[in-house]
């Protein structure tokens, strides 16, 4: 007997990356399982083992986990429903599958390869309307109906190749109601009779994924817009077994679009386009490497945050919300029906968001370690005064190194369209002058150093803005950085001065 509970599941394929509109749908399928106090599964459908990919599993699993993405049962935790693994339950549809043959509603194919091939290119020079395997073609190919029982037995105890196919009725009308799209009716008479099984003793997707969703009992299935033409047959499926009344609901969503919003988002279009589509790092088993966003600088919950709002749209226009407030408001019912749009610069706006919340001793922290990586060593409270100055400049946790570098490693070229707009043959007397300056401060710090470069250059009628350019480009390299007083206090008096030193000496080794 099926309980109430609220139950779903994530079953993703190990045939690549996760894609971020496959961790959305996990999301999904998380956030309505807490709101509703129900279950999370991970369900690995494995049944096609000539697009398995080494790692793929792993991968998942490692994304989700980054994500913050959490299970109460599946693959790599266990549960009452195991194995979650479909290619470890085969026995399990062997049962299924026959008593859909025995029952009338299923039968043995024997066609070659060549012959399907076949009946594909008379039906496209016919230009059939119903094409494919279906109830009038099946009467003309090698099968259950064609074929006596005892050549059929014949051939399945000889080795002879053979598939499984569900019979689908003719001229049947399927309704059946969508959370997201409402009612939907579909003709059988635009059914084929796809393959529920294999000679080799492994399921389709059709058949694995009615039969454990039944086993385990789902209560709702929420997945991708792609699934939607395949719901027919499920829905035929659960009949044929006398399921119908355990029949979960359905929610197809919203397709992911490219920034664009001409088509599909897809594997590659990220890094042709300069943004990740992965949640982390994929290596493919030839070598090749795909970018992913929590690599790229991303927080796991800014990434979160994006992709929940990609498609579902809440009842308010705020933007920044909280895994504990994703829950509270998610609801199927405001997920839209058209494709959603990835905008990757309102990715970054959202990452920059969630990095500005962060304590500054995190990005101490991570400042720290990507120190550490080029080999440069800093104490704490060193790095708690950079963060503080560079903390509203960091959209990528990526960029705390390109900010702090600054202070750690002296400048060796310098921008050359200011050099050519602003370098005079005056230049260096000016920067001279500074040196002077900066070397009698005491103490050195940032409001002293404030009031010495005020003063010096209303001494000398120089130009503010001018002046306090060619220093930066001095100290920099470049026109970017946080207040000069403030970057000079950090590197100190003697750094200070030996920037600008060099900088006299290389721009001038240039001009």
């Amino acid at each position: 007997m099926r309980d109430s509970l609220i139950r779903v599941r994530f079953a993703p394929s190990p045939t690549g990356p996760l894609h971020i509109g496959g961790v959305r749908t996990a999301l999904y399928n998380y956030l309505f399982a807490k709101k509703n106090n129900g279950d999370f599964i991970l369900r690995i459908e494995d049944t096609d083992q000539s697009r398995f990919v080494k790692g793929a599993e792993e991968y998942i699993i490692e994304a989700l986990k980054w994500c913050g993405i959490e299970f109460n049962e599946g693959v790599g935790i266990g549960g009452p429903h195991a194995p979650y693994r479909q290619s470890e339950r085969k026995d399990i549809y062997k049962k299924y599958v026959t008593e859909l043959v025995e029952k009338g509603f299923a039968y043995y194919a024997f066609d070659t390869p060549e012959e399907l091939e076949t009946l594909r290119k008379i039906q496209e020079t016919n230009k059939d309307s119903l094409a494919g395997y279906n109830y009038i073609s099946r009467l003309s190919m090698k099968n259950s109906f064609t074929l006596s029982a005892y050549e059929c037995e014949n051939k399945i105890n000889s080795g002879h190749p053979y598939v499984i196919r569900f019979k689908i009725p003719e001229n049947e009308k399927i309704i059946f109601n969508d959370i997201i799209r409402g009612q939907i009716e579909i003709h059988t008479s635009v059914l084929d009779d796809k393959v529920l099984y294999k000679s080799d003793g492994m399921p389709t997707y059709h058949l694995a994924n009615v039969v454990d969703d039944y086993l385990m009992q789902i209560s709702h299935v929420i997945r991708g817009e792609e699934w939607l033409p395949s719901t027919p047959l499920h829905i035929l499926l659960y009949k044929a077994f006398g399921w119908e009344n355990y029949m979960p609901q359905f929610a197809h969503l919203p397709l992911l679009l490219k920034p664009n919003g001409k088509g599909k988002l897809s594997k590659r279009d990220g890094d042709q386009m300069g943004f990740p589509v992965f949640p982390i790092q994929w290596k493919n088993p030839d070598g090749e490497i795909f970018s992913g966003y929590r690599e790229s600088g991303y927080l796991p919950e800014a990434f979160i945050n994006i992709i929940a709002l990609l498609g579902w749209n809440p009842a308010s226009d705020k933007e920044i919300y909280s895994i504990d407030e994703l829950i509270q408001n998610f609801s199927l019912q405001q997920i839209n029906k058209s494709g959603a749009r990835f905008n990757p610069d309102k990715a970054k706006w959202f990452n920059h968001q969630y990095i500005q919340q962060k304590p500054d001793e995190f990005l101490c922290t991570e400042l720290k370690n990507q120190l550490s990586t080029n080999n440069i060593k800093a104490n704490d409270e060193l790095l708690k005064k950079i963060i503080v100055l560079i903390k509203e400049r960091i959209t990528l946790l990526t960029d705390l190194f390109e900010q702090a570098k600054l202070f750690f490693i002296d400048p060796e070229t310098y921008n050359t369209d200011y050099v050519k707009k602003r370098w005079t043959a005056q230049s260096p007397d000016i920067i001279k002058t500074f040196i002077e300056t900066i070397d009698i401060i005491e103490p050195f710090n940032t409001h002293n150093i404030e009031v010495a470069l005020k003063q010096t250059i209303e001494k000398n009628h120089y130009h503010m803005g001018s002046v306090m350019n060619l220093i930066r480009l001095c100290l920099v390299g470049e026109q970017k950085g946080p207040g000069l007083a403030e970057i000079m206090e950090i590197i100190g008096k003697e750094t200070t001065i030996k920037r600008l030193q060099n900088a006299i000496s290389r721009i001038k080794s240039h001009e």
